[in-house]
């Protein structure tokens, strides 16, 4: 194990967005289909909702500081999730209401 002092913060701050983005993957119900079932059936979307804000407001707050290079990919995958997210909502919300929309503006 590295001693984290010996950490970059661009793999930190990568390492939690990643942790974010595949809870909140296994809450909107994009789990692979597993012993337990499909990946439906794990869906919780209020769950779902608090990690994609959390993981928006990391990447809008992080992208300058780690670079467009890094955080390109967080940012697509952020989106992936806000539009999985509105796909798997029953009443989806309004463009600007959705999860994370307040830092990332409205995502169609």
């Amino acid at each position: 194990m590295r001693d984290i002092a010996e950490v970059p913060a661009v793999e930190v701050i990568s390492s939690a967005a990643v942790h974010l983005m595949s809870a909140a993957a296994v809450k909107c119900g994009l789990a692979e289909d597993g012993p337990e079932g499909s990946g439906a059936d794990l869906a919780d979307l209020d769950e779902a909702r608090k990690l994609i804000t959390a993981l928006a407001g990391l990447v809008t707050a992080g992208s300058t500081e780690i670079g467009d290079h890094h955080a390109r990919p967080l940012r697509d995958g952020l989106r992936s999730l806000q539009l999985a997210f509105r796909e798997a909502s029953a009443h989806p919300d309004r463009p600007g209401m959705g999860p994370g929309e307040k830092y990332t503006g409205p995502v169609a």
